[in-house]
C-alpha cells in the first residue's frame, strides 16, 4: 500500500507516537467498495478485505486492535487478549505494541496522545457516541491528565454535508448549550451540523484544548474517502495510533 495513500496526523506529538489514517485508495476491492475497504461487515468479498488488511498490517508493528463499533461510549484496553473484537467505540494503549484502531465512513475518528508519549487512544465518534460522551470516556481511560493531552480529528463528514433533524440539535444542546453554535438552520426543521466543532467543544470542556485536524469532508471528497451518507453501500477506512519502541 503506497504511503501516498495514507494520511498522518498533523500535530506536534512526541516522536514515538505514530499515526496512520487510510483513504479509500490503494486496495483490491471492487466497486462499490473500491478499493481499500477494511470493513468485514459491509458485504465486500472477504478475500478482498483480507488482502486489504494484509496491506495495512505490513505498515504496522502489530495487528490492529479492531472493535465491534456500536455507536456507544465503551472504551477497551488494546493490550487485552480478546479473541473477538469487543463491543466498544474507543481503545487505549499505555505501552508499545498494541495498535488502537477505529473504522469510519463519515463518523469522526479522534486520536489522542499525551505530551510524554506514554499513552494513546482512538475513538469512533458518530453523532450518537459524541453526544453521549465517547470522547470523555476515552479521555478518562487513557490515564494522563487531560491538560497534557492533544487530539487529532480525522476524516469525517464536513459541515456543508451533514444534514440532521431538530432532534440531533436538541440532544447536543441538552448536553451543552454552547452546541447551538455548531448548527446552521436550513429550514423545514433541518440543520447542517459541524461535527468537528462539536468535538472541539466537548474536548475543551473535558480539558483538552489542543486540537488539530478537522479539515476534511468524506462526502465531498469522493476520490479519497468512503462515505456512507453519500453512497450507502460502501467501504470503511481506518484511523490508527500506537506507541513505537
Amino acid at each position: 500500500m503506497p504511503a501516498e495513500n495514507w494520511i498522518a496526523a498533523d500535530w506536534p506529538a512526541p516522536a514515538n507516537v505514530r499515526t496512520l489514517a487510510t483513504t479509500r485508495q490503494g486496495g483490491v476491492s471492487q466497486p462499490p467498495y473500491a478499493s481499500l475497504n477494511l470493513g468485514a461487515h459491509v458485504g465486500d468479498d472477504p478475500a478482498d478485505v483480507a488482502a486489504n488488511r494484509a496491506r495495512l498490517r505490513a505498515a504496522l508493528p502489530a495487528e490492529p486492535f479492531w472493535l465491534n463499533q456500536v455507536h456507544g461510549t465503551a472504551v477497551a484496553n488494546a493490550a487485552s487478549a480478546a479473541e473477538l473484537p469487543p463491543d466498544a467505540d474507543a481503545s487505549f494503549a499505555r505501552a508499545p505494541g498494541p495498535v488502537c484502531a477505529v473504522m469510519t465512513a463519515d463518523c469522526l475518528p479522534v486520536l489522542l496522545c499525551d505530551d510524554a508519549g506514554s499513552a494513546v487512544a482512538a475513538a469512533h465518534a458518530g453523532w450518537r457516541g459524541l453526544c453521549d460522551g465517547v470522547l470523555e470516556a476515552a479521555i478518562a481511560a487513557i490515564g494522563p491528565a487531560p491538560s497534557t493531552l492533544m487530539a487529532w480529528l480525522g476524516p469525517a463528514i464536513g459541515p456543508d454535508a451533514f444534514e440532521v433533524g431538530a432532534e440531533v440539535r436538541e440532544a447536543f444542546i441538552a448536553r451543552d448549550p454552547a452546541a447551538v453554535e455548531a448548527f446552521a438552520d436550513i429550514g423545514e426543521g433541518k440543520y447542517l451540523a459541524d461535527i468537528y466543532a462539536l468535538a472541539r467543544q466537548r474536548l475543551a470542556a473535558a480539558g483538552v484544548s489542543r486540537v488539530y485536524g478537522g479539515d476534511f469532508c468524506t462526502v465531498i471528497d469522493r476520490e479519497r474517502f468512503f462515505s456512507y451518507r453519500r453512497d450507502r453501500q460502501t467501504g470503511r477506512m481506518a484511523s490508527l495510533i500506537w506507541l513505537q519502541d
